[in-house]
């Protein structure tokens, strides 16, 4: 944030009129703050109120379905949850409750609270399956997210409802355009500052001004916080989907496909994820009080894109060909009409299929797939008002390009007939050549729908090779070449993972620097041929070494880092002897015979004293250090138990 923004949101602060926590709330949120606080303390302060109790645990559940059985206690939802979430939820929900409503007349102050609470339910969702954000912070961090809007509405009410009112239909960068002139800061600047100011993490707060700009933001390539963007992004295009009106969804659905792609989601991965947000927004929307919308399941939007506004150029030889593959069902109960109308169809070249009633024509329309039908209104057995309506109640009738025969042009009527679903009306007595234009203007809505169609299955199948390709490029970032461990990039961002969790939970965390004894020996005498034998040897004897949920990754030329969770010291002290005799019995063939090899290994574990993951390992470090110096081949641990040999 700039000098003048930071000034002016210092001025909005001393105004006394930001949103902010109420009651109950803002003491959860002091509590978080101090550095004594206990769970006990929060636990009896979040007891004070019930409704917050029951939002805290589904949170919790949300969290951590996929891992622990259902919580059921305010203990065990702020364990898993941490102090830094609660702190999060408590912000939120209070401000739901608090500003629902307001002065600032063109802003809609209940879309506002339902697209926040689905983007934090999509952000969550997205956290548990791409694990580049903490699920347990991701729904507070989604439903904050856009704050700066609501702050906006509450401080200057009359202002931002005329900027409102001026940028409808315009892009959003519009709008924010105008929010700068107007208040020398924009809504998302703003959100990024009251973040600040509440204590979010960091690396939130740097994320959240390029919500609506990501391709400005300057992180690099596959770092955390261009991962968070990314998530945030699909996020709030998930809520977008969902409370865009229904003509307007399945128009969004490709952009969704290409969003999920990028962060290795494919298209059936990322339709369930879809169809379970927007089950939970449901379930958050009762719980809350703020309104949601039904939505039909996100397979159904990707498969039936909406008519297009505009008719664009179409290539008049295809147009040509394709019209005369037109399957065409009339359904009359006069026969004489259904033979007019199919000696017409027919000479014209197209398909025509025929029914005498409704009934009989909504089985054969499920069955052969028309592209048009022409249906008489009045019809016993099902007339073709209630044949429309029936159709488009299923997914193969919404496709059809329905026209209505009617000898009735009472407007009032019309009007029911294409809020029923008809797309086109012929009056009687049929006049040929209206008939022949009516039918090309419906076949070139057809063609355009089959020219969508086709569109969609290119980007879905663009989305999924995206998905399996940005898969593969990760794998190759954090992969060592030569020995296929992970590298130190991965290993940095595991040990950092740990690291939170352990501090989160306090369970243990140990550490291991393995360092390959007189390494350059062995290059230099051999030949690097069996310098890169003896590092892939030695990779592979320490993984069998250690345990299944322990990870070793190679950091450096003959350095290694093995990660050991829930591990004390003496247990992370056995590990580093395993890995010693597994290396030790190592030999490596050479053209002077087979030679051995030995390690020096530093172990340490995480303990209060400790900043970061970097003290850690360089405790761990200062372990090899004293081994090497006393004749190598061993490990040391110099926390408690000092120099221990092999």
């Amino acid at each position: 944030m700039s000098t003048p923004e930071l000034s002016k949101f210092e001025q909005m602060k001393a105004n006394g009129e930001l949103p902010s926590p109420k009651g109950s709330a803002l003491a959860i949120v002091r509590l978080t703050q101090r550095d004594d606080a206990s769970f006990n303390d929060l636990a009896n302060a979040v007891k004070t109120d019930p409704a917050f109790v029951g939002r805290l645990i589904k949170a919790a559940n949300g969290a951590s379905l996929a891992r622990r059985r259902p919580v059921a206690s305010i203990q065990e939802a702020l364990t898993i949850l941490g102090l830094p979430a609660v702190r999060g939820l408590a912000l939120g929900f209070s401000l739901v409750s608090t500003y629902r409503s307001g002065t600032c007349a063109n802003f809609d102050y209940g879309q506002y609270w339902s697209k926040s609470l689905v983007r934090a339910i999509a952000l969550q969702a997205v956290s548990v399956r791409t694990h580049h954000l903490s699920a347990e912070e991701a729904f507070c961090f989604g439903l904050l997210s856009n704050i700066g809007d609501l702050a906006l509405a509450t401080l200057y009410p009359e202002e931002f409802s005329r900027i409102l009112a001026e940028s409808e239909g315009s892009p959003r960068s519009v709008l924010l355009s105008r929010e700068r002139t107007a208040f020398m800061l924009d809504s998302n600047a703003l959100t990024a500052a009251m973040l600040q100011d509440w204590s979010l993490p960091t690396p939130f707060v740097s994320v959240v001004g390029f919500l609506d700009r990501p391709e400005t933001a300057t992180f690099a390539e596959g770092s955390r916080q261009a991962n968070m963007l990314q998530s945030l992004v699909l996020a709030q295009h998930v809520a977008e989907v969902c409370v865009a009106q229904e003509d307007g969804r399945r128009s969004m659905v490709p952009q969704l496909y290409l969003l999920g792609g990028r962060l290795s989601l494919d298209s059936e991965a990322l339709t369930q994820m879809c169809d379970q947000v927007a089950a939970e927004w449901q379930e958050w929307g009762a719980l809350l009080s703020v309104d949601t919308a039904p939505i039909p399941p996100f397979e159904e939007l990707s498969k039936l894109p909406p008519l297009p506004k505009m008719v664009h150029a179409i290539d008049p030889e295809q147009a040509q060909q394709e019209q005369y593959n037109m399957r065409v069902l009339v359904v009359d109960d006069d026969a004489s009409m259904r033979a007019v109308l199919s000696a017409l169809l027919s000479r014209a070249g197209h398909e025509v299929f025929v029914a005498g009633n409704g009934r009989q024509a909504f089985e054969m329309a499920l069955d052969l797939r028309p592209q048009i039908m022409i249906a008489d209104w009045m019809m016993p057995e099902m007339d073709g008002l209630e044949l429309t309506v029936a159709l488009r109640q299923t997914r193969i009738g919404r496709a059809v390009y329905i026209m209505l025969l009617t000898g009735v042009e009472d407007d009032n009527r019309l009007v029911d007939a294409f809020e029923a679903g008809a797309d086109d009306f012929i009056s009687k007595p049929l006049k040929p050549r209206v008939l022949e234009a009516r039918l090309r203007a419906g076949q070139r809505v057809v063609l355009l729908q089959q020219e969508i169609e086709r569109d969609r299955t290119d980007i879905q199948r663009f989305a999924a090779e995206l998905a399996v390709t940005n898969r593969r490029l990760q794998e190759m970032a954090q992969t060592d070449s030569l020995t296929g461990m992970p590298n130190r990039r991965y290993a940095m961002d595991r040990l950092q993972q740990e690291w939170a969790e352990s501090v989160r939970t306090g369970r243990s965390l140990g550490c291991l620097v393995v360092d390959i004894d007189d390494f350059k020996g062995i290059n230099d005498n051999n030949g690097h041929d069996v310098g890169d034998a003896a590092l892939r040897l030695a990779s592979a004897a320490m993984k069998s070494a250690l345990r299944a949920n322990d990870v070793v990754c190679r950091t450096g030329g003959d350095e290694f880092l093995a990660i050991c969770p829930d591990t004390s010291l003496e247990s992370a002290i056995v590990c580093a002897e395993r890995v010693r005799t597994a290396v030790s019995a190592l030999r490596i063939p050479s053209s002077s015979g087979e030679i051995g090899m030995s390690v020096s290994v530093g172990v340490a574990v995480r303990d209060a004293d400790m900043a970061n993951p970097d003290a850690l390992v360089k405790v761990a470090d200062q372990g090899v250090y004293q081994a090497k110096a006393v004749g190598r081949n061993r490990y040391a641990a110099t926390q408690s138990t000092g120099l221990n040999k092999k």
